[in-house]
């Protein structure tokens, strides 16, 4: 399996066939479990993960295929009530997925109460007229809220994948009768540029904490792919001065960290030695910057 390259898909069309293939919306809170149901589904590291609220901010896709199917998943950022310009852009990524699905998984977490986010999700499904069906996540841990049981509802563990075979059998009643759309060992669309940038914003989600991680976004600006060594240039952009010093921190002991972090899980994803070259810059009132947020969700 491997990302998407589409000279080469359009080089393999013979190889496509008909199976249940579309679209399939992944929708919830923040921390509902969505990007480790998909990378515990395909086996490979598509979306990144933490345990920082809001990590996802672009939609991630990702091919699942199995004998009789091939089914793209739609890795949604949150859905939050939010009028500022990154936010907008990001619920813009989560409601067009969900418009181009032919259904939704609306995932719940288990272990916390849902209040006026889910609500506002809750608000969004009712204008959209594609069939709907609800995951209740994380029942490996002890649920805080009522599971209810009927047809259209399954609970899951992406620990132990307990439930994923019901679920995705149910996920292909609703798909359609259709030449797959990408080869069979293909299992995301995402360039290497996006994928890089992605793997170092999580490092910097895993090591900082409070304002800093929503703080920052990363450019990879520069990438040499040779036969035995992955060469990166990227840079790790802050809002403020005092947000690059917390990423840098005492001698660059944080950044160093990072850094490490980021080139050793580079390595799993590609299979080669990574060279990479990561500095820390102020972009004051990035968030702000409309050209360069359009330009974020192109």
């Amino acid at each position: 399996m491997k990302e998407l390259d589409l000279n080469e898909i359009l080089s393999k069309t013979q190889d496509l066939k008909e199976k249940k293939v579309w679209y399939v919306a992944i929708i919830g809170r923040p921390n509902t479990g969505k990007s480790t149901f998909i990378n515990a589904l395909i086996w490979r590291k598509v979306s990144i993960t933490t345990n920082v609220p809001q990590t996802t901010r672009k939609r991630i896709l990702a091919i699942y295929n199995d004998i009789d199917s091939q089914i793209i998943l739609f890795d949604t950022p949150w859905i939050h009530d939010s009028q500022k310009i990154l936010n907008k852009e990001i619920n813009k990524e989560a409601t067009n997925s969900m418009k181009e699905a032919s259904v939704i998984l609306y995932f719940i977490d288990t272990t916390r109460d849902g209040w006026e986010e889910e609500n506002y999700i809750k608000s969004l499904i009712k204008e959209i007229k594609i069939p709907v069906i609800k995951v209740y996540t994380k029942i490996d841990l002890k649920p805080k809220i009522n599971i209810p049981l009927n047809e259209n509802t399954f609970k899951i563990s992406s620990i132990d994948k307990t439930w994923f075979i019901e679920l995705i059998s149910r996920v292909k009643t609703h798909l359609k009768n259709w030449m797959t759309l990408y080869p069979e060992d293909y299992y995301t669309s995402q360039d290497m540029f996006f994928r890089i940038s992605e793997i170092i914003r999580e490092k910097v989600f895993l090591n900082t904490k409070e304002e800093v991680p929503h703080s920052i976004f990363v450019s990879v600006e520069e990438i040499e792919d040779k036969e035995d060594i992955l060469n990166i240039i990227s840079y790790i952009y802050t809002e403020t001065d005092s947000q690059r010093f917390i990423i840098i921190w005492k001698a660059g002991s944080l950044i160093a960290k990072i850094w490490k972090e980021s080139r050793l899980d580079l390595e799993k994803v590609f299979e080669k030695k990574v060279f990479l070259s990561l500095r820390v810059k102020t972009r004051e009132k990035w968030k702000n910057d409309e050209k360069l947020i359009k330009k974020m969700f192109e």
